[in-house]
């Protein structure tokens, strides 16, 4: 039986599509083979064992039996997880809002057992004061109608509720460039906001690991943009890169993956400890 506590419909794709990929390999059979039986292509193969695209139930018990699965409860369990993964989610609610390439992020980040993210041009989303994310989303959707901007600020709150379940909570390790702090965002007060919650997270919240990239640093590989990894607690799920560009996403995989979790890996360790970043955001706020 497949494991199928995770909420995000995302995640459940996930799920079952390395399930049917280990099944596959197992087999000794390639994508391109198993595509046929679906009447699909290796690329639609690869798609759905990466939790990309959503099953059809004939073609999981298709699959099911090329692979020699004859049992009937462990087929009904593969079945109860597609309907379970074709439920949507409660971000799917704000479609007329949020853009395809980011809806899959929103189900991969509900479901995350930690989260590390890296941001350079603003404090991170999930970290966000209400009055810092208006103004964010002002300047990024400034020809967007005032309800159209008030549904984005509502979405952005409630992302944030991850890190504040009673069980289960997300983890979350952020690295904070300075130069994200230091940038003007709403005004000095809206900045003397979001700098005491930044603070108040770094000493109160167990579950968040804030460090701040000071210039003093000098330069370094992720200059160009931000770059954030999902993790999840089911150990047949792989991180996942995620690199948000202005107008779409992308998912490095394989090796290339592998690369942004060494910078990732480089950043926390050129970043300041988080009692160093305390003290830093503390003599931020003093000059505000």
């Amino acid at each position: 039986m497949l494991d199928n506590r995770l909420a995000s419909p995302t995640a459940l794709r996930m799920q079952l599509g390395a399930r049917l990929r280990r099944m596959r390999e197992e087999s000794g059979l390639s994508r391109a083979e198993a595509g046929e039986v679906i009447r699909g292509s290796a690329s639609k193969m690869s798609r759905l064992e990466l939790g990309r695209h959503g099953f059809k139930i004939r073609d999981v018990l298709d699959l099911l039996t090329l692979y020699g699965v004859e049992d009937e409860d462990e087929r009904n369990g593969f079945v109860q997880l597609v309907r379970e993964a074709r439920k949507p989610g409660w971000w799917q609610g704000y479609g007329d809002i949020v853009p395809s390439w980011f809806e899959q992020y929103l189900g991969l980040e509900q479901s995350a057992a930690t989260i590390r993210a890296y941001e350079v041009q603003y404090v991170p989303g999930l970290l966000q004061t209400r009055d810092y994310a208006r103004a964010v989303i002002g300047l990024e959707h400034h020809d967007a109608a005032y309800d159209g901007l008030e549904r984005r600020l509502s979405l952005r709150m409630r992302r944030q509720e991850i890190l504040h379940r009673a069980t289960g909570a997300t983890t979350l390790w952020a690295v904070i460039d300075e130069a994200a702090l230091r940038r003007p965002i709403g005004g000095p007060g809206t900045m003397r906001g979001q700098i005491e919650h930044l603070i108040a997270v770094s000493e109160g919240m167990a579950n968040v690991r804030l460090q701040v990239l000071p210039f003093a640093a000098g330069g370094h590989l992720a200059l160009g943009g931000p770059i954030t990894i999902v993790r999840f607690a089911e150990h047949d799920l792989d991180d996942v890169v995620y690199l948000e560009q202005l107008t779409g996403a992308r998912y490095p995989e394989g090796q290339e993956a592998v690369r942004y979790q060494k910078i990732m890996d480089l950043l926390g360790i050129r970043a300041a400890r988080p009692a160093r970043t305390t003290a830093f955001l503390r003599d931020l706020l003093g000059e505000l």
